[in-house]
């Protein structure tokens, strides 16, 4: 199956799904992830400020931000660009809806210890089919923090197409 045919497999799958089923499924994959001896360790994580047909990342990172240094992602000239979240009095809706931290810039790639990723698809070897954009693959090249990608149940996949510069996935978590 192609990237494009799968992209729109996926967004047919959410669509049978209302935005309230979707915060209920993640639920379970945010305990997941808590529970990963990764995201413990971890002091330094950088998260992203869900969509409504993404994992819901919204209540973890109000719970982290006084525990660990949290990062979002913003899209600027293309890009992704890191901020520090510590309050959502940071945020404002970017170029795509999302809501995007407009904390203080980081660009110590070496600090961070763990990136939660989002993605239209996964697969058993941590390949990620993203919206088709490259932003998380010209991002996640730029760091060695452990990436673990995030999705629901029906977005992973045996076998999703992958090309040389897609960055893999230590971990997925479903």
């Amino acid at each position: 199956m192609e990237k494009k045919e799968l992209r729109a497999q996926v967004r047919q799958k959410k669509s049978a799904y209302t935005p309230a089923q979707l915060v209920e499924i993640s639920v379970s994959i945010i305990e997941k992830l808590k529970a990963n001896s990764k995201f413990h360790a971890a002091h330094t994580i950088c998260l992203y400020s869900s969509l409504p047909d993404e994992v819901d990342t919204h209540p973890l990172i109000e719970e982290l931000k006084s525990q660990k240094r949290i990062l979002l992602p913003s899209i600027e000239d293309g890009d992704i660009v890191l901020h520090e979240y510590t309050s959502s009095d940071d945020l404002a809706h970017g170029e795509y809806g999302i809501q995007e931290s407009q904390g203080a810039i980081f660009t110590d790639y070496n600090q961070i210890d763990l990136v939660v990723v989002p993605g239209m698809a996964f697969d058993p070897q941590g390949n990620r089919l993203g919206r088709g954009k490259g932003y998380y693959d010209r991002f996640l090249c730029k760091t060695h923090a452990h990436k673990i990608g995030i999705c629901f149940p029906f977005q992973y996949f045996d076998f999703i197409p992958h090309d040389e510069h897609d960055i893999r996935m230590d971990e997925v978590i479903h």
